[in-house]
């Protein structure tokens, strides 16, 4: 019997004094059983192995010393010896070794004999049988069993009673003869397997009956009912046939066939016939509300089917407050439209104070600032941020309750123009991702690779600026790249917009769009028009120079149709002078055509249009027909100013004005210049200065992009308000499916897989590395380097 007792220098659990320790648990009794059990297997397997050990030795002596033997017997038969002391031995001692060879021989094969090791184990062990005395340790457990808190969860059934740990045998046996070697479960094991299949069958049942009677199941329960109820009830509606579903899929298709040229007037006829026989069996079909009687039909039939349909967005906040996040393709001190416009459209918006206005405008790196900024750089964007503040507080004379927040863009000399680096969706936390205004949509989406913005935003509204058709039209191959960027254009407005906005009808035609003037005048050139009225009305004289020009000086700008217009009619314009204020890249050909055709043209460099020097000027002439709509021109008429322009398109707002005064030729031309500078322009009224101002601009922008009735709405009801506003010509349900959004949603992932090839980026005339922002916008604008924020699995 091998006894088991504690380290030395340790106190037996079993004579322990009390203490306020807490009890021994049966898990740490059970593991120093286990503990020191190891311990005594371990040191038997070690003795048998020494013992394996040191037969083995005694074996391979055994056999050498027999080789040594069998050399010495071959030795001494020789007649001669090679060794003079194996030469000088004598007879009797080789006899005496030869008689010893069959003893050595047996007492070998004796001991090398593989039931050696079995009967030296049985001649010293009698039984086989290892018992270990662990009396201690069942004491110790009878003692603190019933201090134990809980005890009858560590309670098992042994033989269809209770029983404690008091009643374990704590010895284990291993019987000889035919179950030798082996040994069966010990006592406490089996009892604890026991009680854990009786827990788990118990725990089992009492979960199984606590499910049956869980609100839960009865919540299941009662959903089922209903779907199977909708189902019987579906059964009253006529089945959809094939000519309806074909009629819907070509009214829903008709954004498509404007872009290929189609006539609406072919798809309506094609709807019409369709439905002629749906209504000649069942007259379902109205022919004085097609549209709407075919989304009723369809609605109904989705609906009979149980099919449920909601593409509202997850409402992130619980702020009451509207959040408006206006995205552009550039920034001050840029002096460009879309620099300008968009920051006062900001501060307007932000001055109701009934939501809330982010302005996120590109941020370019101090090489590219030196390309875009006159004069003036910054080392980070809170600096910049300062400047545009002070900039537009100046002009709107109250104070800029917007945020201001910054995208990694950079300057592409080719296009002179800002291109957005990375994807711009992720500066607008997800926590104001409800309203988006993209000015130039189109610019901001070529190269777009990221979120998609109607997925990420309730309602995205598009802002078209800029004529680029006209421009690309001027380039080489410019018919061709129009051509191509014409369909770009409508893929990435209809993929990333509910509604586009365009300020003339110059602009390219695009899906969704709607044409209005959303622009004001900077309030500054009002008060100046205000100031130069007065001074009229007392009889002063306020206009003492004649006629001007302003304009970044690059030909797309109207220069190239200025000098046109003055080299055809330099005749009858004898002694006429014109003053010109611009800079840029074209300035040099620009002054050089003019020199060689002799116009009397005096060039000066650019100046604000509010610029004190400007104001005593009479009129303003603008024969530019690339642009959109031209904030010089509206910044005239609101100077009280004569304005001359062409009869384009882009000009449609300004010919309400009376001191406006477009032409048609270039004989009309002189006429109308003849005109402003023989007479005084018109006050404007009250009216006049108020649809030239941002109030103005703004409520207008509210009404046509329907956010009247988006910021009047919950945030989570937006999505229903604009779905509903733009089905306005018949009855859609609103678990109606629209074809028209699974076809954008189709072009906005083709459109993304795309721009993520780097050489077809490169083909279409992306700037290189421009997917991603680099590690210089992650230093300036403090992100995560480019290789932390786009990781790369492997591929």
């Amino acid at each position: 019997m091998i006894n088991l007792r504690p380290p030395e220098g340790r106190a037996s659990p079993a004579v322990a004094p009390a203490s306020p320790c807490p009890p021994v648990t049966a898990e740490k009794a059970f593991s120093f059983i286990s503990r020191g059990w190891r311990e005594v297997k371990d040191s038997a397997d070690a003795d048998l192995r020494l013992i394996k050990d040191r037969a083995n030795s005694f074996k391979n002596l055994a056999s050498s010393f027999d080789r040594e033997l069998e050399n010495f017997l071959y030795s001494a038969s020789k007649s001669t010896f090679a060794v003079p002391a194996i030469r000088s031995s004598s007879t009797e001692e080789i006899d005496f070794v030869k008689r010893l060879q069959p003893k050595l021989s047996e007492i070998r094969r004796a001991y090398s004999s593989p039931d050696f090791s079995r009967k030296v184990l049985e001649k010293w062990s009698p039984r086989a049988r290892i018992r270990l005395d662990l009396s201690a340790i069942r004491n110790m457990v009878s003692e603190v069993g019933d201090d134990i808190e809980g005890l009858d969860d560590r309670e098992t059934y042994r033989k269809g009673r209770k029983v404690g740990f008091r009643d374990f045998r704590w010895d284990w046996k291993a019987e000889s003869g035919a179950n030798e070697g082996q040994s069966s479960d010990w006592e406490p094991i089996r009892a604890f397997k026991s009680r854990l299949r009786e827990l788990e069958q118990k725990n089992s049942s009492s979960v199984i009956e606590n499910l049956k009677n869980s609100e839960f199941v009865e919540k299941v329960k009662s959903s089922l009912k209903s779907i199977c109820k909708e189902q019987s009830d579906s059964k009253e509606v006529p089945q959809i046939d094939v000519p309806e579903l074909l009629a819907y899929l070509v009214r829903q298709s008709g954004t498509f066939f404007d872009q290929l040229g189609i006539k609406s007037e072919i798809p309506d006829k094609i709807v019409e016939s369709l439905c002629s026989k749906r209504k000649d069996e069942a007259s379902m079909i109205d022919s004085d509300n097609i549209n709407g009687e075919l989304d009723l039909r369809i609605a109904s039939g989705l609906q009979s089917t149980g099919h449920q349909y909601d593409d509202m967005k997850r409402d992130p906040s619980s702020d009451n407050k509207r959040h408006v996040a206006i995205v552009t393709t550039a920034s001050l001190p840029w002096m460009t439209g879309t620099a300008v416009n968009p920051l006062f459209r900001a501060a307007y918006l932000a001055k109701s104070a009934k939501q809330n206005v982010t302005l996120l405008v590109p941020w370019l790196c101090h090489s590219d600032q030196q390309l875009v900024y006159p004069n003036i750089t910054f080392s980070s964007p809170e600096e910049q941020e300062v400047y545009i503040r002070k900039w537009v507080e100046e002009r709107v004379g109250f104070e800029a309750n917007f945020k201001i927040s910054f995208y990694p863009g950079k300057f592409s000399k080719e296009r002179r123009s800002i291109i957005p680096a990375g994807d711009t969706t992720q500066f607008i936390p997800y926590r104001d991702a409800d309203i988006a205004i993209l000015e130039e949509p189109e610019h901001l989406n070529w190269y777009h690779h990221g979120k998609r913005w109607t997925d990420k935003f309730n309602h995205v509204v598009g802002i078209v600026h800029t004529n680029y058709l006209e421009y690309i039209k001027r380039e080489k191959n410019g018919m061709i790249q129009a051509f191509l960027v014409k369909h770009i254009n409508n893929w990435v407005a209809r993929a990333y917009c509910h509604k586009i906005l365009r300020l003339s009808a110059a602009t390219q035609d695009l899906p969704k769009s709607t044409i209005c003037n959303v622009h004001g005048v900077n309030p500054k050139f009002l008060k100046i028009g205000e100031r130069i009225a007065e001074e009229r009305e007392r009889g002063e004289k306020s206009f003492t120079n004649g006629a001007y020009f302003l304009g970044k000086m690059v030909w797309a700008k109207g220069y190239r149709e200025l000098i046109d217009l003055l080299a055809k009619q330099k005749n009858d314009l004898a002694g006429f002078k014109m003053d010109v204020f611009g800079n840029g890249e074209d300035a040099h050909e620009v002054q050089s055509m003019a020199r060689e055709l002799d116009l009397n043209l005096n060039f000066m460099k650019g100046r604000d249009h509010a610029d004190d020097s400007l104001h005593g000027y009479k009129v303003f002439i603008n024969p530019s027909v690339s642009d959109v709509l031209c904030t010089a021109t509206a910044e005239a008429l609101a100077m009280g100013k004569f304005v001359i322009c062409a009869n384009h398109p882009s000009n449609e707002f300004f010919r309400t004005f009376p001191n406006c005064l477009t032409y048609t030729n270039p004989d009309d031309f002189v006429e109308k210049l003849r005109e402003a500078m023989s007479s005084e322009p018109q006050p404007l009224t009250p009216e006049q200065m108020y649809q030239l101002s941002w109030e103005a601009a703004t409520q207008r922008f509210l009404e046509f992009s329907d956010l009247d009735e988006v910021l009047n709405t919950d945030r989570s009801n937006s999505s229903r308000i604009v779905k509903a506003k733009a089905n306005r010509m018949g009855k859609k349900s609103a678990s109606m499916p629209n074809l028209s959004n699974i076809v954008d949603g189709g072009l906005a992932y083709a459109h993304y897989c795309l721009t993520g090839n780097e050489f077809l980026r490169l083909c279409t005339g992306a700037i290189p590395g421009t997917r991603d922002y680099d590690m210089q916008h992650s230093k300036d604008l403090r992100l995560l380097p480019p290789q932390v924020e786009n990781r790369i699995y492997g591929w």
